[in-house]
Parts: structure tokens; sequence; C-alpha cells
């Protein structure tokens, strides 16, 4: 339903009714509530867009790279700040994040550590004695098992409290967080330089737009109850 649409036509029909059945009261209830339903329409119109000789119509699309500024400013200086990142590696408590690597450690291939474990042997003064029970060929049967359990036991030692200790530890680091930051900060600058005027207007139109109708229905609604009392004190 467009508000703004409805409370213009209304307060149309309601100046015409009024002009036509010579009827003051009526006529300056509409003509005022017209007024103020149409100028505020075109201040909710003039945010989006350009009106020809209406001086700062059009804010959001022409202070767009401010707009930017604004956005990654609040990302960083409210979200992202060093104090905010140290409270996300501790609990409520002040004690050291328990970080969950599990899921992490289960996708990473550990092909190569079972590669190199078989080159080690082989340069080893084992290697004789591998290349005549078969070679590195006679070892590929404990690949899968081999991967699993190394995946196993990095998972537990991800879970001790030591670890997640020393990750901690290093992760707050000056240096550290002020690299995090910084990655941070080059990705949102990143998304921000994807979005276009057309891209913000269209945002920022969509969230407010259903608010911002509310101002030209009261502007109908004020207007006509000025021009009521205006009729009435024969003010009109």
């Amino acid at each position: 339903m467009n508000k703004s649409l409805i409370t213009n036509v209304l307060a149309l029909l309601v100046t015409i009714s009024g002009y036509y059945f010579s009827m003051n009261v009526v006529y300056a209830m509409g003509i005022f509530a017209l007024s103020g339903a149409i100028t505020n329409w075109l201040a909710v119109h003039m945010l989006f867009e350009k009106v020809p000789f209406l001086y700062g119509s059009g804010v959001i699309p022409a202070r767009f790279e401010e707009f930017k500024a604004a956005i990654r400013h609040l990302m960083m200086e409210q979200f992202f700040t060093e104090d905010n990142i140290d409270r996300f590696l501790s609990d409520n408590a002040g004690k050291a994040s328990t970080f969950d690597l599990v899921p992490v450690i289960d996708k990473i291939d550990l092909s190569p550590a079972f590669d190199n474990l078989v080159k080690v042997i082989e340069s080893s003064s084992f290697g004789g004695m591998l290349a005549m029970v078969g070679g590195k060929e006679a070892l590929e049967p404990m690949r899968e098992p081999f991967i699993l359990k190394m995946k196993e036991t990095v998972g537990d030692i991800s879970q001790s409290e030591q670890f997640n200790e020393a990750l901690r530890a290093q992760l707050e680091q000056p240096n550290v967080i002020a690299e995090m930051r910084e990655k941070v900060s080059n990705i949102i600058e990143k998304r921000l330089n994807e979005l276009t005027p057309k891209l913000v207007k269209e945002i920022v139109q969509e969230m407010i737009r259903q608010h911002l109708g509310w101002l030209v229905v009261w502007g109908g609604i004020f207007g006509g109850t000025i021009g009521l009392i205006a009729a009435l004190t024969g003010n009109f």
C-alpha cells in the first residue's frame, strides 16, 4: 500500500469537493492537507532523486562516497576494535576461549605429511630394508590409517587448554591484532567499492520507504487540521 499516493489523492479529492460544492471549511482542510502531503512527499523524493533547480536534492547519491566512508568508519571503530577482538578471544569470565578447530582439521589434506614420512624412511637406514619388501608401495596401505590417526591426534591437541592459551596469547599480540584489523578493513573496503550509487540508493530507499511514507500521511493530517482551524477562525 502506497501511503504517500493514497494521502495525496484523498487530499486532492477533498480539495476538489470543497471547491466544487463551495464548502470553505472542506476546501481549506483539503488545500492545507494537500500542501502538507505534497511538501513532505517532495522532501522524501528529494532524498533519493535529483530535482532540477532544487538545491540539496538527491542527497544520498550525491554523498555516495561519504556514505561509504561512514559505513567503513562505523564497522572499524564500533565493531572491529582491539577491545572487541580481545573480548572475542575470551569468554565472559575472561578465560581463554576454546577454539573448535576440528572441522578445519578434518578438511585438511594430510597426504603430503604421509608422503614426507615415506621419504624420511627411504632416506634413512631403513631404506634398504624397505626396498627389500616392495619399496614405498608397501607402505601405501598405511596412508588412510595414518591420516585418520593424525587428524585425531591434532584435533585432541587443538582442544587442550594449553594449546588454546598459547593460541590466544599469540592472537593477542599487538602486531597480530593490527594485522587482523587491517585485513578486515581491506575486506570491507573491497566490498564497499563494489557498491554503486544506484545500489546504495535502492538499499536505503527500501529500508526507510515504509517509515518515510508516514511523513506524508502526517503532513496531510496536520495540514488538514491547520486548514480546519484557519477556516473556523475566519482566517481563510
